[in-house]
């Protein structure tokens, strides 16, 4: 095979690799952006507020992480994720002696008429039931996050294979049309001895 060939195809194949990978940055960047805003709207139209820092709620050392959104409104993944683990799962703690919903249900259902029993099952219920939600939000969130960077690494990558096919292009034009990819070429530029040439006597 020519050499402009060989780089005339190596550079188409780059050519249509970068627009591969321009798609589907755009693709990533749209899932990225997507997403976010869902995760955003959804959560702030549930209105949650972190404590103020001075609140008592978040006083003792597990509620240590709420600090860093102190005053905040609940809008992001990551918020989410905090809220979820380290304010909602500390209160259900306490609320539920360290029992989940399914143990105290089980409870419950074997004392009908605890009525107080009942309703720590109800709050515990509804406290989990928030705290999971909220942990899908920041699984979406994380999800959202890893697009957005997919999306600069395909656009990065995209710019670099335009890059190659650019120089391949320029080496095409530049080498010879004769010149093959593996072509021998005789050191010093000597001319090799035919092997059916006699030999040259003394």
């Amino acid at each position: 095979m020519k050499r402009r060939t060989f780089d005339v195809l190596m550079a188409t194949a780059g050519l249509f690799l970068a627009v591969v990978l321009i798609a589907s940055g755009v693709l990533l960047t749209w899932a990225h952006t997507f997403i976010d805003n869902e995760v955003h709207t959804q959560l702030a139209a549930q209105q949650i507020y972190f404590p103020a820092n001075n609140s008592p709620a978040i006083k003792a050392p597990e509620f240590a992480a709420m600090h860093q959104y102190a005053g905040q409104q609940l809008t992001t993944g990551a918020q989410a994720e905090v809220y979820a683990d380290h304010f909602i799962a500390n209160h259900l703690k306490v609320i539920g002696g360290g029992k989940t919903y399914a143990q105290l249900s089980a409870e419950a259902i074997a004392q009908p008429k605890n009525a107080a029993l009942a309703a720590q099952v109800a709050t515990v219920f509804k406290g989990e039931t928030l705290r999971g939600l909220l942990l899908n939000a920041y699984a979406f969130g994380t999800m959202g996050m890893i697009a957005g960077i997919a999306a600069i690494g395909a656009f990065i990558a995209a710019a670099v294979m335009l890059v190659l096919s650019g120089l391949g292009l320029m080496h095409a034009r530049r080498v010879s049309p004769t010149v093959d990819i593996l072509s021998g070429h005789p050191a010093n530029g000597q001319t090799p001895v035919s092997a059916s040439a006699p030999a040259s006597q003394a």
